[in-house]
């Protein structure tokens, strides 16, 4: 199935809301099951944090987390400090073709028991749960920041603490710094340092409340939509100012896209800029928000502009590799696009193809990212359900903005 999207007025203004992050949320549950006196608000409603919470709710010996990435990461720290008990996870054909080796090389040195079922450095993992005595650990942090971030969640209940030690230049690093907002805020004691972090064992917390912010990475495609509209004015609900989410780079880089942000009280206000003259070509190394890429090239080619997208390593091991999907989309529409392992290039373009058909290769942001040209031209959308994986009502969104959606064999 697919849909065929349009847009008529090419004029938006409108206002709703985004469910909370996906990535507050799933740390803010490995922790609620340690400390059960953690009470979350606004939680996300996409299908990772709903795998990752139905898993934890009900603890199998057999786990499947499908296209989950942060599930399978999270729960493999988690599930291997689960003294005495066996465990088997796996995923989805892709997802056991996501590398996992830097994560359960650096379980296995502290002392869990974790072994690969199939390909060597890939789920599906048998998983043998143990009391973890060792507090010192050494890993690369140039490949994922979710391998940290899971070895931070599970560190205040090692018995005597964690000490990580970051090896080369860090990926990503505002999402281990989110991971620890999470650890300090709920009482947590932790030292971090630039390339070493050190938490403390913690028994139990004082009750904890939190109310999730909404989703930044969500929030990208509404930027994108705005940038490259004629006429739009959007409020979306609930956004902060001071955010821990690093996709918040995006006030800075659609400023010079022609999208204006404001902030009043838990609102973002986002506003057309019809008077700034767009430049040529933008250069952005998006290493610390590499899941907003996908927008940013898709909005410059829709703007008709170069950009040259740098710090995108992460992205080859990602729902698909991403690089290599955004070139075959975008050439498909008429775009000259070129890439290497962690960068892509894009090519000033005049005219959009119309009609074609996008494919989205199990990954949501594909989906998300190549809808927002609905704007200025019809569009098909391959497999649009994907969506479900961060951003359940994103279609229900956008007919609401006034998008036209019609379903197609």
């Amino acid at each position: 199935m697919s849909y065929l999207i349009s847009h008529q007025e090419k004029k938006i203004d409108s206002c709703f809301k985004i469910k909370g992050s996906k990535s507050e949320s799933n740390r803010l549950l490995i922790l609620k099951a340690f400390y059960k006196n953690i009470f979350i608000k606004n939680i996300s409603n996409s299908e990772d944090t709903s795998i990752l919470e139905k898993n934890l709710k009900n603890l199998k010996n057999k786990i499947n987390v499908n296209h989950a990435g942060t599930a399978m990461r999270f729960l493999t720290a988690y599930l291997s400090i689960q003294a005495e008990k066996n465990f088997e996870i796996y995923g989805s054909k892709r997802m056991h073709e996501r590398p996992i080796k830097v994560l359960v090389d650096a379980l296995n040195s502290i002392g869990a028991d974790i072994k690969y079922l199939e390909k060597d450095g890939f789920p599906p993992l048998v998983i043998r749960g143990k009391k973890i005595q060792k507090d010192s650990i050494s890993i690369p942090s140039n490949v994922s920041s979710q391998y940290i971030s899971a070895l931070l969640l599970i560190s205040p209940m090692l018995k005597n603490g964690l000490t990580i030690k970051l090896k080369e230049a860090i990926a990503s690093r505002p999402y281990i710094d989110m991971t620890l907002f999470f650890l300090r805020n709920i009482g947590v004691k932790l030292i971090s340092k630039q390339y070493e972090i050190k938490v403390t064992h913690t028994e139990s917390i004082k009750d904890f409340e939190y109310s999730v912010e909404s989703d930044w990475s969500s929030l990208s495609y509404f930027y994108s939509i705005v940038s490259l509209a004629k006429n739009a004015s959007l409020k979306i609900d609930k956004f902060h100012k001071n955010t821990v989410q690093g996709d918040k780079r995006l006030v800075q880089i659609y400023k010079n896209l022609g999208v204006r942000t404001s902030f009043k009280g838990s609102s973002v206000y986002l506003k057309k800029d019809v008077s700034l003259k767009i430049p040529d070509i933008i250069i952005l190394d998006l290493v610390d928000c590499p899941d907003i890429a996908q927008t940013i090239a898709v909005s410059c080619f829709g703007l008709g502009i170069s950009c040259e997208l740098n710090g995108l390593h992460t992205l080859k091991i990602k729902e698909t590799d991403r690089l290599f999907a955004l070139k075959n989309e975008l050439e498909k529409l008429g775009a000259s696009v070129q890439i290497t392992d962690k960068s892509l290039h894009l090519e000033k373009s005049e005219k959009i193809k119309t009609n074609i058909k996008i494919n989205t290769y199990d990954d949501h942001r594909m989906a998300m990212s190549f809808a927002a040209l609905a704007i200025k031209i019809p569009i098909i959308i391959n497999d649009p359900m994907v969506i479900k994986k961060s951003f359940p009502d994103f279609w229900t969104v956008l007919k609401a903005l006034g998008f036209k959606l019609s379903k197609i064999n």
